[in-house]
């Protein structure tokens, strides 16, 4: 019981993340592209393609965030005997600089895995199992771990092994999730591929 409550908190603390990233598909590439067109020196390929934009990382962000503070919110009304998962923190506006740091990690995260696949020589939209799904997460945990340590120890890492354990699980869920939300958006026509 015990381990499935540290899943459960790991999960909870990044399903802001994960609606960042789903959430930018909305934008459905408009807007500047973050790249600006830009290559890299030392291959000539563009710095993260046509799918990135400004428009499409604010929107995620943003709209992920919000997803964050009605968490955040939820767990706040909650009896201190039910708040099985963590809080951002003590108070709706104190929630606001993490959740905004998972979000806007998760969106830089994306965006890092996107500069890595072009670096591999794959075309925008390729699929690229691990590199489409981890860096969204582990960007993001790492900045939780470093600005927000006590979020990220309550929620990870309370001990070695089952926070090795939660991060590993997340991960894995998160091929799963990434998977099934793309087919999603790309049903719903906001995706033109649905990997």
């Amino acid at each position: 019981m015990r381990l499935f409550l540290l899943f459960a908190a790991a999960l909870w603390v990044l399903i802001p993340a994960f609606a960042a990233n789903a959430l930018a598909t909305f934008s459905r590439r408009r807007g500047p592209r973050m790249d600006l067109g830009r290559t890299w020196p030392g291959d000539g390929r563009p710095l993260l393609g046509r799918s990135k934009t400004w428009l499409g990382f604010l929107l995620g962000g943003s709209l992920g965030a919000c997803v964050g503070l009605l968490e955040a919110w939820l767990i706040l009304l909650a009896p201190p005997d039910l708040q099985v998962v963590p809080r951002f923190g003590p108070t709706l506006l104190a929630s606001l600089a993490p959740v905004l740091t998972l979000t806007f990690g998760a969106m830089t995260g994306d965006a890092l895995g996107s500069f890595l696949k072009r670096r591999r020589g794959l075309p925008s939209s390729a699929p690229a199992p691990l590199l489409d799904q981890w860096p969204l997460l582990l960007v993001p945990i790492a900045l939780v771990a470093g600005l927000f340590p006590g979020l990220f120890y309550s929620a990870f890492w309370p001990s070695l092994v089952p926070g090795l354990l939660a991060i590993l699980w997340v991960l894995v869920l998160t091929l799963f999730l990434h998977t099934a939300f793309n087919w999603l958006g790309y049903l719903m026509h906001v995706k033109d591929v649905p990997w």
